[in-house]
């Protein structure tokens, strides 16, 4: 029994060098994390509007120690799609995930999807017409006297096929209930087709008049 309690500054010793050494092992032993990477698309040819694709994210594998990984984060990464050259229809892209930024001795071991398809349109550019869009009634006594709408055109942009059946865009709903003298506001134009932009990210003022009812019976000027 004399080993088992002799020495005891050998045993701490030896219980802090195998700890020390467990520690190390685990921390340099290589995991796997998986990461939804974004899609970020450039180069795409300014006649042509990107009007669907296969998927949104690039699923990777990534493996390395955990000091490595914990200073990985998906908000840090993105996966480049480059679109230059590209023609009406459908194009295929190759997944190239050794194009992902990661840490030094990560190593991914595994992307998902393989492809990923890119729908791609011509792009068509008209003027419309503005058109409020008004709900709700002044207060009692007053009445809208004018509405003007700066600018009363403006151009939308987007695959040329919904640009074509454009008349005009209405605005979001102004409420004028219980409303006692004039504004202006800056209202967005809601814009039904998908992909559809303005050309012009002007603002789009509107202006409404309100004035007091005339007295029934009130002599005019």
């Amino acid at each position: 029994m004399k080993w088992l309690f002799g020495n005891p500054g050998y045993k701490l010793l030896a219980a802090g060098v195998a700890l020390l050494l467990w520690g190390v092992s685990h921390g340099t032993n290589p995991i796997e994390r998986g990461f939804d990477v974004g899609l970020t698309l450039q180069g795409v040819p300014e006649d042509l509007v990107v009007t669907g694709q296969s998927s949104d994210a690039v699923n990777i594998r990534v493996e390395g120690s955990r000091a490595a990984l914990r200073s990985l984060s998906v908000a840090d990464i993105e996966y480049v799609v480059d679109l230059s050259g590209a023609k009406a229809g459908v194009t295929r892209h190759e997944v190239d995930a050794e194009s992902v930024e990661r840490p030094r001795g990560a190593q991914i071991v595994s992307r998902s999807p393989a492809s990923i398809d890119f729908t791609l349109e011509p792009r068509g550019t008209k003027a419309v017409t503005v058109r409020e869009d008004l709900a709700g009634e002044p207060a009692e006594g007053f009445e809208v006297a004018a509405v003007q709408v700066t600018p009363r055109r403006v151009w939308i942009t987007g695959p040329e096929r919904e640009v074509r059946r454009l008349r005009e865009v209405v605005t979001e709903t102004v409420d004028l209930t219980g409303i006692d003298e004039s504004f202006e506001r800056d209202v967005r134009p809601l814009l039904v087709g998908s992909h559809l932009t303005l050309r012009e990210e002007s603002p789009i003022k509107i202006r409404v008049e309100v004035s007091p009812l005339e007295s029934e019976g009130a002599p005019a000027e």
